[in-house]
Protein backbone atom coordinates (compact mmCIF):
# COMPACT_ATOMS: atom_id res chain seq x y z
CA UNK A 1 0.00 0.00 0.00
CA UNK A 2 1.63 3.31 -1.19
CA UNK A 3 1.65 6.44 1.46
CA UNK A 4 -1.12 8.13 2.00
CA UNK A 5 -2.86 11.52 4.22
CA UNK A 6 -6.25 11.59 6.58
CA UNK A 7 -7.42 14.45 8.44
CA UNK A 8 -8.70 14.52 12.00
CA UNK A 9 -12.06 16.47 13.53
CA UNK A 10 -11.81 16.91 16.91
CA UNK A 11 -8.69 17.30 19.52
CA UNK A 12 -9.71 15.30 22.26
CA UNK A 13 -7.72 12.61 24.15
CA UNK A 14 -8.44 9.97 21.72
CA UNK A 15 -6.93 12.37 18.81
CA UNK A 16 -3.45 12.05 20.27
CA UNK A 17 -3.96 8.57 19.59
CA UNK A 18 -4.05 8.56 15.42
CA UNK A 19 -1.45 11.07 16.01
CA UNK A 20 1.09 9.08 17.63
CA UNK A 21 0.42 6.62 15.64
CA UNK A 22 1.16 8.21 12.23
CA UNK A 23 4.18 9.57 13.60
CA UNK A 24 5.55 6.75 14.32
CA UNK A 25 4.82 5.36 10.65
CA UNK A 26 6.57 6.49 7.45
CA UNK A 27 3.46 5.58 4.84
CA UNK A 28 0.96 7.83 7.64
CA UNK A 29 0.42 11.81 7.60
CA UNK A 30 -1.83 13.78 9.27
CA UNK A 31 -2.54 16.63 6.60
CA UNK A 32 -5.01 18.27 9.34
CA UNK A 33 -6.63 18.19 12.65
CA UNK A 34 -10.02 20.92 13.43
CA UNK A 35 -9.47 21.98 16.64
CA UNK A 36 -11.90 24.39 18.34
CA UNK A 37 -9.80 25.68 21.20
CA UNK A 38 -6.52 28.00 20.92
CA UNK A 39 -4.78 25.49 23.41
CA UNK A 40 -5.50 22.75 21.55
CA UNK A 41 -4.16 24.15 18.19
CA UNK A 42 -0.96 25.69 19.72
CA UNK A 43 -0.86 21.92 21.42
CA UNK A 44 -1.26 20.41 18.51
CA UNK A 45 0.85 22.23 15.85
CA UNK A 46 3.68 22.25 18.40
CA UNK A 47 3.72 18.68 19.71
CA UNK A 48 3.07 17.39 16.25
CA UNK A 49 3.51 19.89 13.73
CA UNK A 50 0.32 19.34 12.31
CA UNK A 51 -1.74 22.56 10.64
CA UNK A 52 -5.15 23.32 12.42
CA UNK A 53 -8.31 24.68 11.22
CA UNK A 54 -11.15 26.45 12.50
CA UNK A 55 -13.61 24.41 10.53
CA UNK A 56 -14.46 21.21 8.74
CA UNK A 57 -15.28 23.63 5.61
CA UNK A 58 -11.60 25.22 6.37
CA UNK A 59 -10.55 21.57 6.59
CA UNK A 60 -11.04 20.85 3.09
CA UNK A 61 -10.40 23.89 1.84
CA UNK A 62 -7.47 23.39 2.73
CA UNK A 63 -6.06 20.13 2.39
CA UNK A 64 -6.42 16.51 0.40
CA UNK A 65 -6.68 14.35 3.01
CA UNK A 66 -7.46 10.76 1.44
CA UNK A 67 -10.19 10.62 4.23
CA UNK A 68 -11.25 12.09 7.38
CA UNK A 69 -11.83 10.92 11.07
CA UNK A 70 -14.82 12.32 13.30
CA UNK A 71 -13.04 12.07 16.41
CA UNK A 72 -15.41 14.00 18.46
CA UNK A 73 -18.28 13.28 21.11
CA UNK A 74 -20.47 10.54 21.28
CA UNK A 75 -23.05 13.55 21.13
CA UNK A 76 -21.36 15.45 18.02
CA UNK A 77 -20.62 12.85 15.95
CA UNK A 78 -24.35 12.51 14.12
CA UNK A 79 -24.13 16.21 12.98
CA UNK A 80 -19.88 16.06 12.53
CA UNK A 81 -20.47 12.85 9.82
CA UNK A 82 -23.35 14.13 7.95
CA UNK A 83 -21.47 17.34 7.45
CA UNK A 84 -18.16 15.34 6.33
CA UNK A 85 -21.11 13.22 4.12
CA UNK A 86 -22.23 16.71 2.67
CA UNK A 87 -18.61 17.57 1.92
CA UNK A 88 -18.14 14.05 -0.03
CA UNK A 89 -15.01 12.91 2.04
CA UNK A 90 -14.70 9.09 3.02
CA UNK A 91 -15.43 8.86 6.87
CA UNK A 92 -13.68 7.14 9.39
CA UNK A 93 -16.36 7.72 12.61
CA UNK A 94 -15.00 7.03 16.09
CA UNK A 95 -17.16 4.89 18.53
CA UNK A 96 -19.62 4.90 19.16
CA UNK A 97 -21.58 6.58 16.10
CA UNK A 98 -24.53 7.77 18.20
CA UNK A 99 -25.76 7.64 22.07
CA UNK A 100 -29.22 6.42 21.17
CA UNK A 101 -31.41 4.05 19.07
CA UNK A 102 -33.09 6.94 17.74
CA UNK A 103 -29.50 8.97 17.08
CA UNK A 104 -28.26 5.34 15.26
CA UNK A 105 -30.91 5.38 12.98
CA UNK A 106 -31.42 9.41 11.91
CA UNK A 107 -27.38 8.74 11.32
CA UNK A 108 -27.96 5.75 8.96
CA UNK A 109 -30.62 7.31 6.94
CA UNK A 110 -28.65 10.52 6.90
CA UNK A 111 -25.41 8.74 5.30
CA UNK A 112 -27.02 6.57 3.62
CA UNK A 113 -29.20 9.67 1.79
CA UNK A 114 -25.76 11.13 0.87
CA UNK A 115 -24.67 8.22 -0.41
CA UNK A 116 -21.43 8.81 2.47
CA UNK A 117 -18.40 6.35 2.16
CA UNK A 118 -18.07 5.78 5.97
CA UNK A 119 -16.47 2.88 8.15
CA UNK A 120 -15.95 2.88 12.10
CA UNK A 121 -12.85 2.74 13.77
CA UNK A 122 -13.49 0.04 16.50
CA UNK A 123 -10.34 -1.19 17.37
CA UNK A 124 -10.87 -3.74 19.98
CA UNK A 125 -10.71 -6.96 17.33
CA UNK A 126 -7.45 -5.50 15.73
CA UNK A 127 -5.84 -5.58 19.21
CA UNK A 128 -2.98 -8.89 18.67
CA UNK A 129 -4.11 -11.73 21.08
CA UNK A 130 -8.09 -10.62 20.13
CA UNK A 131 -7.20 -10.88 16.29
CA UNK A 132 -5.11 -13.85 17.36
CA UNK A 133 -8.43 -15.56 18.85
CA UNK A 134 -10.74 -14.91 16.06
CA UNK A 135 -8.05 -16.35 13.64
CA UNK A 136 -8.34 -19.57 16.15
CA UNK A 137 -11.75 -19.32 16.00
CA UNK A 138 -11.76 -18.92 12.04
CA UNK A 139 -9.88 -22.06 11.85
CA UNK A 140 -12.39 -24.76 12.74
CA UNK A 141 -10.23 -26.13 14.93
CA UNK A 142 -12.44 -25.23 18.00
CA UNK A 143 -15.86 -26.41 15.45
CA UNK A 144 -19.11 -24.02 15.41
CA UNK A 145 -18.88 -21.93 18.08
CA UNK A 146 -22.02 -21.78 20.87
CA UNK A 147 -20.42 -19.83 24.17
CA UNK A 148 -18.64 -16.80 24.38
CA UNK A 149 -17.68 -14.95 27.67
CA UNK A 150 -15.88 -11.85 27.81
CA UNK A 151 -14.82 -9.47 30.90
CA UNK A 152 -12.44 -7.58 28.76
CA UNK A 153 -14.02 -3.80 27.75
CA UNK A 154 -17.53 -1.93 28.15
CA UNK A 155 -20.23 -1.75 25.81
CA UNK A 156 -20.25 -1.58 22.33
CA UNK A 157 -16.52 -2.67 22.40
CA UNK A 158 -17.83 -5.79 23.85
CA UNK A 159 -20.48 -6.10 21.43
CA UNK A 160 -18.33 -6.10 18.79
CA UNK A 161 -15.97 -8.81 19.88
CA UNK A 162 -19.26 -10.94 21.28
CA UNK A 163 -20.67 -11.15 17.95
CA UNK A 164 -17.38 -11.99 15.95
CA UNK A 165 -16.21 -14.38 18.07
CA UNK A 166 -20.00 -16.39 18.13
CA UNK A 167 -20.64 -15.67 14.09
CA UNK A 168 -23.02 -13.55 14.51
CA UNK A 169 -24.54 -10.85 12.43
CA UNK A 170 -28.24 -9.14 13.35
CA UNK A 171 -29.94 -12.23 15.07
CA UNK A 172 -32.08 -10.89 17.41
CA UNK A 173 -31.21 -11.59 21.21
CA UNK A 174 -32.95 -12.15 24.05
CA UNK A 175 -30.88 -10.06 26.93
CA UNK A 176 -31.16 -10.59 30.76
CA UNK A 177 -28.58 -8.55 33.38
CA UNK A 178 -28.01 -7.66 36.44
CA UNK A 179 -25.66 -4.41 38.60
CA UNK A 180 -23.10 -5.72 41.51
CA UNK A 181 -21.61 -2.97 43.45
CA UNK A 182 -18.24 -3.31 45.68
CA UNK A 183 -15.14 -1.39 46.62
CA UNK A 184 -11.76 -1.72 44.87
CA UNK A 185 -8.57 -0.10 45.90
CA UNK A 186 -8.12 2.81 43.07
CA UNK A 187 -5.60 2.56 40.03
CA UNK A 188 -4.52 4.81 37.23
CA UNK A 189 -6.87 6.87 35.31
CA UNK A 190 -5.98 8.90 32.18
CA UNK A 191 -4.08 11.39 34.21
CA UNK A 192 -1.80 8.81 35.32
CA UNK A 193 -0.36 6.78 38.63
CA UNK A 194 -2.59 7.24 42.01
CA UNK A 195 -0.72 9.79 44.53
CA UNK A 196 -2.30 7.84 47.33
CA UNK A 197 -4.36 4.60 48.47
CA UNK A 198 -7.79 4.46 48.79
CA UNK A 199 -11.08 2.83 48.36
CA UNK A 200 -13.68 3.37 45.71
CA UNK A 201 -17.00 2.30 45.07
CA UNK A 202 -17.46 0.24 41.32
CA UNK A 203 -20.34 -1.26 39.67
CA UNK A 204 -19.85 -4.68 37.99
CA UNK A 205 -22.84 -5.31 35.21
CA UNK A 206 -23.58 -8.44 33.85
CA UNK A 207 -25.33 -9.26 30.66
CA UNK A 208 -26.71 -12.49 29.01
CA UNK A 209 -27.42 -12.43 25.29
CA UNK A 210 -29.27 -15.25 24.18
CA UNK A 211 -29.39 -15.72 20.39
CA UNK A 212 -30.80 -18.80 20.00
CA UNK A 213 -28.06 -21.92 19.54
CA UNK A 214 -25.14 -19.19 20.95
CA UNK A 215 -24.94 -17.41 23.84
CA UNK A 216 -22.51 -14.35 24.64
CA UNK A 217 -21.99 -13.67 28.50
CA UNK A 218 -20.72 -9.76 28.83
CA UNK A 219 -19.06 -8.42 32.56
CA UNK A 220 -17.08 -5.29 33.00
CA UNK A 221 -16.22 -3.45 35.79
CA UNK A 222 -15.16 -0.27 34.70
CA UNK A 223 -11.87 0.06 36.87
CA UNK A 224 -10.52 -2.96 34.33
CA UNK A 225 -9.08 -0.67 31.71
CA UNK A 226 -6.32 0.87 33.68
CA UNK A 227 -6.50 -0.95 37.11
CA UNK A 228 -3.35 -3.08 37.87
CA UNK A 229 -5.38 -5.52 39.65
CA UNK A 230 -8.20 -5.98 37.79
CA UNK A 231 -7.72 -7.96 34.30
CA UNK A 232 -8.85 -9.48 31.69
CA UNK A 233 -10.61 -13.05 30.88
CA UNK A 234 -11.84 -14.90 27.76
CA UNK A 235 -13.80 -18.39 27.16
CA UNK A 236 -14.62 -19.12 23.69
CA UNK A 237 -16.03 -22.76 23.52
CA UNK A 238 -17.07 -24.35 20.32
CA UNK A 239 -18.10 -28.12 19.90
CA UNK A 240 -14.95 -29.43 20.12
CA UNK A 241 -12.68 -27.56 22.02
CA UNK A 242 -12.58 -24.12 23.96
CA UNK A 243 -10.02 -21.14 24.37
CA UNK A 244 -9.79 -19.72 28.00
CA UNK A 245 -7.35 -16.58 28.18
CA UNK A 246 -4.51 -17.40 25.78
CA UNK A 247 -4.59 -21.72 26.30
CA UNK A 248 -5.94 -23.48 23.58
CA UNK A 249 -7.91 -26.66 23.84
CA UNK A 250 -9.39 -29.23 21.69
CA UNK A 251 -10.29 -32.75 20.47
CA UNK A 252 -7.34 -33.84 17.24
CA UNK A 253 -9.88 -37.21 17.26
CA UNK A 254 -12.31 -38.66 19.98
CA UNK A 255 -9.42 -39.72 22.64
CA UNK A 256 -6.83 -37.02 21.62
CA UNK A 257 -7.30 -33.77 23.23
CA UNK A 258 -4.47 -31.21 22.32
CA UNK A 259 -3.59 -27.98 24.71
CA UNK A 260 -1.35 -25.25 23.35
CA UNK A 261 -0.97 -21.65 24.23
CA UNK A 262 -0.97 -18.65 22.21
CA UNK A 263 2.50 -17.52 22.22
CA UNK A 264 3.76 -13.91 22.01
CA UNK A 265 6.77 -12.92 20.11
CA UNK A 266 8.90 -9.51 20.87
CA UNK A 267 11.45 -8.36 19.37
CA UNK A 268 14.21 -6.51 21.74
CA UNK A 269 13.96 -8.86 24.32
CA UNK A 270 17.71 -10.25 26.14
CA UNK A 271 20.17 -10.60 23.60
CA UNK A 272 17.41 -9.36 20.76
CA UNK A 273 19.19 -7.15 18.19
CA UNK A 274 15.60 -6.56 15.71
CA UNK A 275 14.68 -3.38 17.48
CA UNK A 276 11.91 -3.29 20.25
CA UNK A 277 8.38 -3.67 18.71
CA UNK A 278 5.67 -6.32 18.74
CA UNK A 279 6.22 -9.04 15.68
CA UNK A 280 2.83 -11.48 16.21
CA UNK A 281 1.55 -14.15 17.85
CA UNK A 282 1.52 -18.18 17.24
CA UNK A 283 -0.70 -21.45 18.07
CA UNK A 284 1.37 -24.39 17.86
CA UNK A 285 3.45 -24.06 14.10
CA UNK A 286 1.36 -21.17 12.83
CA UNK A 287 1.74 -17.55 12.79
CA UNK A 288 -1.90 -16.79 13.85
CA UNK A 289 -1.38 -13.05 13.95
CA UNK A 290 1.15 -10.97 12.67
CA UNK A 291 2.31 -7.51 13.42
CA UNK A 292 1.16 -5.22 10.70
CA UNK A 293 3.59 -2.31 11.15
CA UNK A 294 6.94 -3.77 12.10
CA UNK A 295 9.65 -2.06 13.76
CA UNK A 296 6.91 0.65 15.00
CA UNK A 297 7.58 0.91 18.65
CA UNK A 298 3.57 0.95 19.43
CA UNK A 299 1.35 -0.32 22.21
CA UNK A 300 -1.34 -2.96 21.68
CA UNK A 301 -3.38 -0.38 21.08
CA UNK A 302 -1.84 1.84 18.90
CA UNK A 303 -1.40 -1.55 17.03
CA UNK A 304 -5.16 -1.55 16.83
CA UNK A 305 -5.54 2.07 15.36
CA UNK A 306 -2.98 1.61 13.15
CA UNK A 307 -4.82 -1.49 11.99
CA UNK A 308 -7.73 0.50 11.78
CA UNK A 309 -6.46 3.31 9.68
CA UNK A 310 -4.39 1.04 6.97
CA UNK A 311 -8.16 -0.73 6.66
CA UNK A 312 -9.69 2.34 6.17
CA UNK A 313 -7.47 3.40 3.35
CA UNK A 314 -8.22 -0.40 1.82
CA UNK A 315 -11.39 0.80 1.86
CA UNK A 316 -10.87 3.84 -0.04
CA UNK A 317 -9.19 2.52 -2.49
CA UNK A 318 -10.78 -0.65 -3.11
CA UNK A 319 -13.94 -0.41 -1.13
CA UNK A 320 -13.32 -3.51 1.56
CA UNK A 321 -15.65 -2.90 4.33
CA UNK A 322 -13.80 -3.43 7.71
CA UNK A 323 -16.46 -2.12 10.04
CA UNK A 324 -19.54 -0.76 9.08
CA UNK A 325 -21.75 1.42 10.02
CA UNK A 326 -24.06 -0.84 10.02
CA UNK A 327 -22.29 -3.27 12.44
CA UNK A 328 -21.32 -0.21 14.52
CA UNK A 329 -24.86 0.65 14.97
CA UNK A 330 -26.13 -3.02 15.88
CA UNK A 331 -22.96 -3.29 18.70
CA UNK A 332 -24.44 -0.16 19.85
CA UNK A 333 -27.76 -0.96 20.17
CA UNK A 334 -26.73 -4.50 21.71
CA UNK A 335 -24.99 -2.67 23.97
CA UNK A 336 -28.14 0.21 24.92
CA UNK A 337 -30.54 -3.04 25.19
CA UNK A 338 -28.23 -4.62 27.60
CA UNK A 339 -28.01 -1.46 29.66
CA UNK A 340 -31.68 -1.41 29.75
CA UNK A 341 -31.71 -4.84 31.13
CA UNK A 342 -29.12 -4.06 33.61
CA UNK A 343 -30.98 -0.92 35.37
CA UNK A 344 -34.20 -2.31 34.77
CA UNK A 345 -34.26 -5.87 35.36
CA UNK A 346 -36.34 -6.97 32.31
CA UNK A 347 -35.75 -8.91 30.19
CA UNK A 348 -35.31 -7.37 26.66
CA UNK A 349 -35.78 -8.47 23.06
CA UNK A 350 -33.79 -6.98 20.66
CA UNK A 351 -35.55 -6.54 17.24
CA UNK A 352 -34.25 -6.29 13.72
CA UNK A 353 -33.47 -2.97 12.47
CA UNK A 354 -33.68 -0.69 9.63
CA UNK A 355 -29.25 -1.19 9.13
CA UNK A 356 -30.36 -5.06 9.61
CA UNK A 357 -30.23 -6.33 5.83
CA UNK A 358 -28.14 -3.25 4.23
CA UNK A 359 -24.56 -4.52 5.27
Amino acid sequence: MRGFEFAVVGAGWRTDFFLRVAAALPQMKVCGVVARTETRVQEVESEWGVPCFASISDLIRNSRPSFVIASVSAEAMPDVCTELAEHAVPILAETPPATDLEGLVSLYQQTSKLGSRIQVAEQYWAQPLHAARQTVVDSGVLGAINQVNLSVCHGYHAMSLIRRLLGIGFEPARIRGQRFKSRVIAGPDRSGPPSEERLVEVVTDFASLDFGNRIGVYEFCLPQYRSWIRGQRVCIRGERGEIIDDRVTYLKDEVTPVSAGLVRHEAGRNGNLEGLHMKGIQFQDDWVYRNPVPPARLSDEEIAVAQCLLDMQQFVEQGRSFYSLEEASQDQYLALACTKAIETGDTVQTEAQIWANQS
